[in-house]
């Protein structure tokens, strides 16, 4: 019996594994950066272990060091998590070469499928040197793991050089492996899978299919089980080709086997992923069970039994990421304070109040699922939840994420991997609350006024006056102290405190949350706001053309032959920054002549550091 298991992994999926060792009565080991040594993974686990590294983002593929960890610890068992060392097969073999107990399938299972280039040759696909114009679009793929890292679609023959370049850097940060490999792109298809359970004993469930169509940067975004509007026969024809899959490598544990449907109905093999997956909570409410808890109970070698569970209902998963989508998806950071959900929802997550999120790994901050007996029910449960959510940190996808769900192409499953290609702009196009600086401005008045701030006045006299950022755009809202209390144009104020304001518009009253961070961060309901001064710093401008670093990272390379003087275009690449495990292209904002240049490879920069000038034209 497992009585100690050490996750070598970081972030939500440690903590989901601890989570159901904690209920199953298992002691929980973590292993973690310098960067993550107050992280929430490590705080809930029994024990802990830092692991040296030369770089956060490499200390979680330091498999030696995992396995003596585990070892110190007295673990008795290894779960991989994703990413990093999951579908490693020398990590594999290393954990039970330690006398431990691999939480995963056998290192030649792994072999056989987790490496995409070998999986790819068993299914006859072409290999990179076979690439012609003909074959156009493609799409280059990491070999070694998944999530969207070293991944990019080639539509030109002349970009695949520079593309195989990008996706090797990040593979190697990802994976510590930087093998890729090339594959047809199919244009309007739908990205479904086959979740699957095997037992020492022989037996296979296929758990039913998955659609995960909903992408950026080809990164799943919105999941759920199971895949809607799609035909039985076809259903059960994956079913069948998944179990194929994992008898052919005498598979174990749990995995998932990717398919790309065209919009013929004609399926195409992606890949076998030989571990959990991200979106594994959808499958778990819709058969009613905790695949980590079976992962354990297959390490144990004990049996499935002979037919999997009846599914009900639909699930649908949502990832919830610090980024900004309307600016190139670009990560953001800074102090997560405060993150909750409404009740009848599930949320994994790694983070808690008043955490950091950083630079160093994936964005993601949280999954949020919802499960219904039918999809529309579990639609808008999911979106309810995710409007209602307090998110008080860095920008996040929420509203991607909630006007996505009410889409009528996603909503009429009509959907397909280009769906944000398509209607990104209108997903993202902000919609503030028009009162949101007002009620902003009202409960700071009450606030200060406490402290001997502010007040009524006996004589008449010019209103107050509160500037905010918003959306984007800067708001001055102007108001009065009167004997009956605080007035303002337009509405009627019927209660106004720190923490709660009440107005009267047209008849309707609406209730305002708010809540202040430090001396400029307000969040109005689900709005964010930044308190600015009330006469703006003239000095404080930068000339035309500035280009700043939209988040702390690493200049990994600066476009060839740019130099000061040159002469760029709007949208040229000019450097690329490494932040988060993903590579990210820095472009010029305007037409012109570049006339500095601040960036060298390998640099360390922070937010808003200043990259180049480029003095428009």
């Amino acid at each position: 019996m497992i009585s100690t298991v050490l996750v070598a992994n970081r972030g939500e999926i440690a903590c989901r594994v601890f989570r159901t060792c904690r209920e199953l009565g298992i002691r929980t080991v973590a292993v973690h950066s310098d960067a993550d040594e107050h992280a929430l993974h490590a705080r809930v686990a029994d024990a802990t272990v830092r692991l040296p590294g030369a770089t956060p983002q490499e200390t979680y593929l330091r498999g030696e060091l995992i396995v003596k960890a585990a070892v110190a610890a007295g673990a008795d068992a290894v779960h991989p998590g994703y990413g990093f060392l999951s579908e490693n097969a020398d990590f594999a073999r290393a954990v039970l070469d330690a006398g431990l107990v691999w939480i995963g399938p056998p290192p030649e299972a792994i072999e056989a499928m987790a490496s995409k280039t070998r999986a790819k040759e068993l299914m006859g696909i072409a290999s990179l040197d076979r690439v012609a114009e003909a074959d156009l679009p493609v799409l280059v793929k990491a070999a070694a793991g998944g999530g969207g890292r070293g991944m990019r679609v080639v539509r030109q023959l002349t970009d695949l050089e520079a593309e195989l370049t990008a996706a090797r850097a990040e593979a190697t940060s990802a994976f510590g492996d930087g093998e890729v490999f090339v594959e047809p792109y199919v244009e309007g298809g739908r990205h479904v899978e086959v979740q699957i359970l095997a037992d020492t004993h022989g037996t296979v469930w296929a758990l039913g299919t998955r659609d995960c169509s909903l992408q950026r940067r080809h990164q799943k975004v919105i999941e759920e089980s199971p895949a809607p509007s799609l035909p039985d026969q076809l259903a059960e024809e994956l079913g069948e080709l998944a179990i194929r899959a994992a008898r052919a490598v005498a598979y174990e544990g749990a995995g998932t086997v990717e398919f790309l449907i065209s919009p013929d109905n004609k399926a195409h093999f992606l890949e076998m992923n030989t571990r959990l997956q991200v979106e594994h909570p959808v499958t778990e409410a819709v058969f009613g069970i905790d695949l980590v808890a079976l992962q354990l109970r297959i390490a144990e070698g004990e049996p499935l039994e002979t037919d999997p569970p009846t599914a009900r209902g639909h699930a649908i998963e949502a990832r919830l990421y610090a980024e900004d989508p309307s600016h190139e998806w670009t990560p953001q950071t800074g102090t997560l304070h405060r993150l909750a959900v409404p009740n009848g929802v599930r949320l994994d997550t790694g983070y808690t109040d008043g955490d950091e999120i950083g630079v160093h790994y994936d964005p993601m901050l949280a999954k949020v699922v919802a499960h219904a007996p039918t999809r529309a029910e579990a639609l808008r449960k999911l979106a309810g939840a995710l409007e209602q959510a307090t998110i008080h940190g860095p920008i996040t996808n929420r509203a991607l994420l909630v006007n996505s769900l009410r889409h009528k192409e996603f909503t009429t499953a009509h959907m397909d991997t280009g769906f944000y290609d398509r209607h990104l702009p209108e997903l993202t196009k902000p919609t503030p609350d028009p009162h949101a600086p007002l009620a902003a401005a009202l409960a700071d008045t009450h606030g200060r006024s406490r402290f001997g701030g502010g007040g009524w006045r006996n004589l008449p006299s010019q209103p107050q006056v509160k500037r905010y950022a918003m959306a984007g755009e800067e708001h001055e809202i102007h108001y009065h102290h009167t004997r009956a209390g605080l007035t303002a144009e337009g509405v009627r104020v019927i209660h106004a405190d720190a923490a709660l304001v009440v107005l009267e518009v047209d008849g309707v009253r609406r209730k305002f949350e708010v809540t202040r961070y430090g001396s400029d961060q307000v969040y109005v309901n689900t709005t964010t706001l930044t308190a600015l001064p009330r006469f703006p710093d003239p000095t404080a401008q930068l000339a035309p053309g500035s280009l700043l670093a939209p988040m702390p990272g690493t200049v990994v390379r600066v476009a060839e032959g740019l130099a000061v003087g040159a002469a760029v275009k709007a949208g040229d690449p000019l450097l690329w920054l490494e932040a988060m495990k993903m590579e990210h292209k820095i472009m010029a904002p305007v037409t012109g002549q570049l006339t500095a240049l601040n960036a060298v490879p390998g640099q360390q920069v922070q937010l808003a550091a200043l990259l180049a000038v480029v003095q428009p034209t």
